[in-house]
């Protein structure tokens, strides 16, 4: 029998590497959405399943007796497929959700329901650095009289899907100090970004507060009726019980 760990986060990876070391048979599995993803000292596949049936069957042949999530917040389909068939198959399944990002004294957000609803709050000619990913990008077709910086952690492959963009590439984790330089070099007014919640990558938000830079914090999507954890600690512990 074996645990799998859908560990595509940094916390992801802590979880795996604990319960890992506590003997805890496991399987750690990633997207595949990062071309050179950091190496995980447990056993690891990387790529999709093959849709819902491919899943399935992939749970079935590798025995697995349980199977802790987590992805990322925002990666609601995911989640939703595999809450979905693991009360279809009757197995053990835990949603690690980090607490969400919330704004304190000298923030300056605001709250968009999704990439499109950041039209409705960016004055024309603002420069936004869109640290949302390059899945989405193209949901941000009507910020067309701005100019868009979107920062990826691999090299694209194709140009920017609009006139008034570009790519910058960067791989995390960035220091505050750094984010502060790069957003002055830009000239950046606004700064989006999904409220993924989390420590490695708020350096970003502490920038755009130091520097009076405009936050859209984008919302995170519904997630599914099930066993939730919002802490590495719990999460180690539902894993120790059910590996």
């Amino acid at each position: 029998m074996t645990l799998l760990v859908l560990s595509g986060t940094r916390e992801g990876r802590d979880i795996a590497a604990a319960l890992h070391r506590q003997g805890i048979g496991l399987i750690a599995s990633l997207a595949g959405a990062t071309r050179s993803p950091r190496a995980q000292e447990v056993p690891t596949r990387v790529g999709g399943f093959g849709g819902a049936d491919g899943f399935r069957q992939f749970l079935k042949d590798s025995t697995i007796s349980a199977v802790l999530d987590a992805t990322h917040p925002f990666a609601s389909e995911i989640t939703a497929r595999t809450a979905q068939i693991c009360g279809e198959l009757n197995i053990p399944y835990c949603l690690f959700t980090r607490p969400e990002w919330i704004a304190s004294e000298g923030d300056n957000w605001t709250k968009l329901d999704d990439e499109q609803d950041a039209a409705n709050y960016i004055e024309p000619a603002s420069i936004v650095f869109l640290a949302t990913g390059r899945k989405t990008l193209e949901r941000f077709e009507n910020l067309s009289s701005c100019k868009l910086i979107c920062r990826q952690i691999d090299p694209p492959n194709g140009p920017f899907p609009f006139p008034n963009g570009e790519f910058l590439i960067g791989r995390p984790p960035f220091s505050v100090e750094d984010e502060i330089a790069l957003f002055k070099s830009l000239g950046v007014d606004w700064l989006i970004v999904k409220n993924a919640g989390g420590n490695a990558s708020f350096s970003k938000l502490d920038a755009a507060r130091t520097l009076g830079i405009r936050v859209g914090m984008i919302k995170r999507p519904a997630l599914p009726e099930a066993r939730s954890v919002s802490t590495i600690e719990q999460a180690i512990d539902w894993g120790s019980a059910h590996g």
